[in-house]
């Protein structure tokens, strides 16, 4: 037996394209504004990688790139005025921020309606009671690729390795909202073997390079790889070692290729539902 490859490339590239089927038939393009502060190379990377994502299929993009030295009380008043313009129907803001200003004070400072990243206390809270709005994109796409595996979630043992707000908690969520059992496991968990040997579903979001060997995984399991890690010789792995796995696994997410193209498509479609928010209910951000 050899694992089945979920080829986010591949599903990305459907979900793109009925996305730009719907956007060429909207009253006008969707509007998505990126926020990047600061030269961080991997930054700006990712932020141009998703402008031209937006613009492939429709999307009207803007990016705002900051100087390092701009003050929080700046910051605030751009997102201010973004969270006040009629054209952007989603605002991202690129991580990490500089020392000196407050993540969390920017996140909490972009308008719900328009938090395309799902990182606003509000929609974790929506999140968190099954009643979502936006849901964090790697999360969102692991859950797709999941469902495109054929795994049933109903009573599923899913393990989670990795508890950030960014991916871990808001992927337990996820999947608890689909019945599944979740245990989350982290730096700190004792016999980590133990756990992931348990797991019909393993996400792993560790940020270790080949953290997970043949022995930790259960026959037959399904395997998301959220890792990203770059050798010194610049080859990216993931957080398993997927040619040690591929004969245990049901199947596996690549790396690269796998959960990162996926991530991508859905702040696509979170852009889209945010523009659909805007025209059912005209939202303006509360003064």
């Amino acid at each position: 037996m050899s694992a089945k490859i979920l080829d986010g490339r591949v599903r990305a590239s459907q979900i793109l394209a009925s996305l730009k089927e719907k956007i060429h038939s909207a009253a006008r393009a969707p509007g998505l504004c990126a926020v990047r502060v600061g030269d961080n190379h991997a930054s700006e990377i990712y932020v141009r990688n998703k402008i031209k994502c937006a613009q492939e299929i429709g999307i009207r993009s803007v990016l705002h790139a900051l100087d390092k030295q701009i003050s929080e009380p700046e910051l605030l008043r751009l997102i201010h005025e973004l969270n006040h313009d009629s054209q952007i129907d989603g605002i991202l803001v690129q991580l990490p921020l500089p020392a000196h200003i407050s993540t969390e004070k920017i996140l909490q400072a972009i308008s719900p309606v328009k938090d395309v990243d799902g990182f606003h206390p509000e929609n974790i809270g929506l999140l968190s009671i099954g009643k979502p709005r936006f849901v964090p994109c790697t999360p969102k796409g692991c859950l797709d690729l999941i469902q495109a595996s054929g795994l049933d979630l109903l009573g599923t043992h899913a393990v989670i390795i990795g508890r950030s707000n960014i991916v871990g908690k808001p992927m337990a969520q996820l999947l608890m909202n689909s019945e599944a059992t979740v245990t989350v496991c982290h730096k700190n968990t004792r016999n980590l073997k133990n756990f992931t040997q348990q797991a019909d579903l393993l996400v792993v979001a560790a940020g270790s390079p080949h953290l997970i060997k043949p022995d930790f995984i259960k026959p037959g399991a399904v395997i998301l790889d959220i890792g990203i890690n770059r050798l010194p010789d610049g080859k990216l792995i993931g957080d398993v070692d997927t040619e040690g796995v591929m004969s245990i696994a049901r199947a596996i997410t690549p790396v690269p290729g796998g959960v990162g193209p996926m991530t991508s498509a859905m702040l696509m479609e979170n852009t889209w539902i945010a523009y659909t928010l805007g025209i059912q209910h005209s939202h303006r951000y509360p003064e």
